[in-house]
């Protein structure tokens, strides 16, 4: 039977894609092919215990993604928060929300320059 093996990509309408790009570089520091876009290789997370993909629908009056007005919001995960923060602050963005112990590890979120809300993530290793 036919299934689901993850989330193969996540793409969005930028009214600038190139300064959205150049955001996403100089403040998380992702690296973006001639192409516009990158990969993010499975090893590369499977490689951090408690790392993995959640696809999960929310109530369409849940405030999770707020301020933003997009129906999504977009969960990266992160090797290391704190300094990842630290990267952030240096480029004048902030969090709006800080949750450094959770259950599944550490999150805070930022607004990225199209007002996407982005959930980063420290996994928390399972067990």
């Amino acid at each position: 039977m036919a299934k689901v093996l993850g989330v193969g990509g996540i793409f969005f309408k930028s009214a600038d894609p190139q300064a959205t790009r150049e955001w996403y570089n100089q403040v998380l520091g992702i690296e973006f092919e001639g192409w516009g876009g990158t990969v993010f290789l499975p090893e590369t997370a499977a490689a951090h215990p408690g790392a993995g993909t959640v696809f999960s629908p929310f109530d369409a009056a849940n405030d999770y993604f707020a301020p933003s007005e997009e129906q999504f919001m977009i969960n990266l995960m992160v090797d290391d928060l704190e300094s990842m923060l630290v990267r952030c602050a240096g480029h004048g963005v902030e969090p709006i929300l800080h949750m450094p112990n959770e259950a599944n590890g550490h999150f805070a979120h930022i607004m990225d320059p199209d007002g996407r809300k982005i959930e980063l993530w420290e996994p928390k290793p399972m067990g």
